[in-house]
């Protein structure tokens, strides 16, 4: 299978999980700083909505959005399970992706967008005004500090084992640390869960 793939988070989500599943994939960097994927060829043949990643299958078929990738992997190579094994487990696991989705890698992205990623963005789509950056940031914010709560008696978002929610999480949770913020300070669980999921080998994808 074929990656197209490049810095951020969102490709890593996708490194990360076939990591995870031991799944080989041809990687094909697209260079989003000089903005490779918001023109044809990427657009026209790859992804017209011009995001990364984007996986192609050995069957020629593309499939985007990160989760979407994740279940499609999961179908593929179900063990180990990133997506839970019974109707209760992938339930739940689901649950938590779509939590740490919308409320957090969702309104940080946007936040980012809004401020320090403004002037990248700020030419190619629609972003939010620039005053609107601190509440979306709040937003993402408060979601951590919900995670921080609810999942206190676990070692992954989910229960035992990771799910591609801490892999989401984790993503993200790098992605801020890297522009500037601090995910993690004041927030224990956070902080051991993180050190957690940084010591996996796929981490390194």
């Amino acid at each position: 299978m074929k990656l197209y793939t490049s810095i951020g988070p969102s490709p890593r989500i996708v490194r990360i999980a076939a990591a995870e599943k031991g799944i080989a994939l041809d990687l094909v960097e697209i260079d989003i700083m000089g903005g490779e994927c918001r023109r044809d060829p990427y657009m026209a043949k790859v992804n017209p909505l011009g995001t990364l990643p984007a996986l192609e299958t050995d069957a020629g078929q593309i499939i985007t959005e990160v989760l979407a990738i994740g279940e499609y992997f999961e179908e593929l190579v179900p063990s180990p399970p990133l997506i839970g094994t019974t109707p209760e487990t992938r339930a739940e696991a689901r649950m938590w992706a779509r939590r740490i989705d919308l409320g957090f890698a969702t309104p940080l992205t946007l936040g980012f967008r809004a401020a320090e990623g403004r002037p990248m963005f700020e030419p190619r789509l629609i972003v939010a005004p620039e005053e609107a950056a601190p509440a979306l940031k709040a937003m993402a914010f408060w979601t951590l500090d919900f995670l921080n709560e609810q999942c206190a008696a676990r070692d992954y978002v989910a229960g035992a084992s990771p799910t591609m929610g801490d892999i989401l999480l984790l993503a993200f949770v790098d992605f801020a640390k890297a522009v500037g913020m601090d995910p993690i300070g004041g927030r224990e669980w956070l902080a051991a869960w993180h050190a957690r999921m940084s010591a996996r080998p796929s981490a390194a994808a």
